[in-house]
């Protein structure tokens, strides 16, 4: 039997919708721009040595620090955000709360004995710390940003879940009743409610849970309230599509990119730093939060290479990026936590 937190691909009236969307070819989605998965010179026996290798500093070799912050007791006035490493975080605005690629398992797989493993922090979080749920987004089904057990945990939490897609799939098979899931194709726009408008965007990415590829889509997200507009970036390499995006919906009051688990074996499905500056530039960005970093060892790079590149770029652009620890709270309208939390540790 199949382990269920493999999930299960689109089928029946699901496939067909999927079937009539342009981003939708010869079988499997595409990017907009030709994206090959590693460059022409990748050795991949040599690429999973030196994955599998022993490496320095990819992760680090102190329990992270961290706030606890009281979720359920959080202002009800002021927008806020509180991340929790990689590419999970709390936005709490106009009286909902909304919560992105939820991912609190122990590791970034289908099972628990295996794969990488999450940073020891000081405080940690569950899904028990969480108020009621009024709309969880999930940006693709790779499972450092869909996790099984934080779905099931979710299901009575929950009222409403966004996904990519095709991504419904994996969802419906999991227990989530069909009603509370919302399925977007690249700039489909939905009102959500009163006053809260979700719109997907493109990225430059791939998806699948196992050796099957691309059988549901991958995203970015807009989020538009009254009184402001959030991007939400999910994974994805540099392509001009940012520029696109800025110019047809920002500003962005905040700017929510990748800047982890990069390397220039594979080069056009996640962001180097130094273009996830860039890319915040071109969408219009009033802030940077740089996220999809210190909680997973997924790539070669120093587990806090990430924030030491982008700070450094965004700076020579002149750039405001906000650097929160985990759990800390990010005030839209006021505090943007910028202190370089992560120098002096190894």
């Amino acid at each position: 039997m199949q382990q269920k937190s493999f999930g299960k691909l689109p089928s029946g009236k699901r496939l067909e919708r999927i079937k009539q969307s342009p981003n939708y070819r010869d079988g499997s989605f595409q990017n907009i721009f030709k994206t090959e998965m590693m460059a022409e010179d990748v050795s991949y026996p040599k690429m999973m040595m030196e994955f599998f290798g022993k490496g320095i500093d990819r992760e680090p070799s102190t329990v992270l620090p961290s706030v606890k912050t009281d979720l359920n007791s959080l202002s009800a006035n002021e927008p806020l955000l509180i991340w929790f490493g990689h590419s999970s975080y709390l936005i709490k605005i106009e009286g909902k709360n909304i919560l992105v690629d939820p991912v609190f398992s122990e590791r970034a797989s289908p099972v628990q004995y295996l794969g990488s493993k999450n940073y020891a922090i000081i405080s940690p979080y569950t899904i028990n710390d969480f108020p009621d749920i009024d709309l969880v987004i999930i940006t693709h089904d790779h499972y450092d940003h869909l996790d099984y057990n934080s779905i099931l945990q979710l299901k009575s939490k929950a009222k409403l879940f966004c996904a990519s897609l095709g991504v419904g799939s994996h969802l419906e098979y999991w227990g989530i009743d069909s009603s509370k899931i919302k399925e977007f194709d690249w700039w489909q726009e939905e009102q959500l409610f009163p006053g809260f408008e979700l719109i997907s965007t493109p990225a430059r990415h791939f998806s699948g849970r196992g050796f099957t590829r691309n059988k549901t889509l991958w995203s970015s997200y807009i989020l538009k309230t009254q009184s402001h507009r959030i991007f939400i970036g999910g994974d994805s390499g540099y392509d001009p599509s940012f520029k696109t995006i800025g110019e047809k919906f920002g500003p962005f009051d905040l700017t929510i990119l990748e800047c982890g688990q990069y390397n220039v074996k594979w080069p056009f499905i996640h962001m180097m730093p130094e273009e996830t500056a860039r890319a915040a530039v071109e969408l219009s960005g009033n802030v940077l939060l740089p996220v999809h970093w210190a909680k997973f060892t997924l790539s070669l790079h120093t587990w806090k290479e990430p924030a030491e590149r982008v700070t450094k770029a965004a700076e020579l652009l002149n750039l405001p990026v906000t650097t929160p620890l985990i759990g800390e709270v990010v005030e839209f309208n006021s505090t943007f936590p910028n202190t370089k939390w992560w120098e002096g540790i190894k």
